[in-house]
């Protein structure tokens, strides 16, 4: 690779980060920073109640990645973790009955490729032991499933290995060939996304939409269809300002309405 072309590939994925959810051993942060660095992921994230052992995680990463590991950002909730983010792709080998159809790593890359040149990517990962949850989930806008033969349980440093190459290649692949897709808009991040959810959630149980036994089923099509979208800041905005007129209203009645039926003279 010319080093014209690294430093484009270098650029593009410098934009992405990769994000671990209460990883049991330090061995695979270790692993996982290094591969980080040989990809061009400049970020690694920890979500979890305790830092991993620091020279355990060095060993794994080894000098090349040493830098991640003294830059390792840490957090105790995912949501936190998550707010500087616009576009999250979450892993997850499981398929149940809430969980909806993934596609492979490769399928999804030509719709993150265009997010790369305005917003940060996070490749979200879950503990070795259950993977993502469900309330997990749904930061992310997409969903993601390693193809397997028979035995679905990847280590979890060979599932970072696994999307940070079909990312890292599916860039190189664009910018060699001249082909790389039009960039998306700069979206509004995942903290802003995450407030306007609770403000739709809480609009949508006050006018009655929302049932106490729908909540789930309900909100979880809302924030994939709006997910899904890649909403601007200022059309977050604009939505919040609808659920806070909705809220008003509720609170205050419909003063014409009320003027006309003859209530508060």
């Amino acid at each position: 690779m010319n080093a014209t072309l690294q430093d484009t590939v270098r650029e593009r994925m410098g934009h992405a980060a990769i994000v671990m959810v209460s990883p049991k051993f330090a061995e695979n942060v270790g692993s996982a920073a290094r591969t980080a660095a040989n990809m061009g992921i400049g970020q690694l994230i920890l979500v979890c109640r305790e830092m991993p052992d620091r020279e355990t995680m060095l060993k794994l990463a080894t000098a090349k990645a040493a830098h991640l590991i003294d830059n390792l950002e840490h957090h105790q909730k995912l949501s936190v973790a998550l707010a500087p983010f616009g576009w999250v792709l979450g892993t997850s080998a499981r398929q149940g009955r809430k969980r909806t159809t993934v596609n492979s790593p490769r399928q999804l890359m030509g719709e993150i490729l265009p997010q790369l040149s305005n917003n940060r990517i996070a490749l979200l990962f879950g503990p070795e032991d259950r993977g993502l949850s469900n309330e997990e989930l749904r930061f992310c806008n997409q969903i993601t499933t390693i193809p397997t033969v028979d035995f679905s349980s990847l280590n979890l440093a060979q599932a970072v290995a696994i999307l940070c190459h079909e990312l890292h290649y599916s860039v190189l692949e664009a910018i060699s060939r001249n082909i790389f897709p039009e960039s998306a808009p700069k979206q509004g991040n995942k903290g802003e996304l995450e407030a306007m959810f609770g403000h739709v959630e809480e609009a949508l149980t006050t006018i009655g939409f929302l049932k106490e036994e729908e909540d789930d089923y309900w909100m979880k099509s809302i924030r994939g269809f709006l997910g899904r979208i890649g909403l601007k800041s200022k059309e977050i905005k604009i939505i919040r300002g609808v659920c806070r007129q909705l809220l008003w209203h509720n609170d205050h009645g419909n003063p014409k309405k009320d003027k006309a039926a003859g209530i508060g003279r």
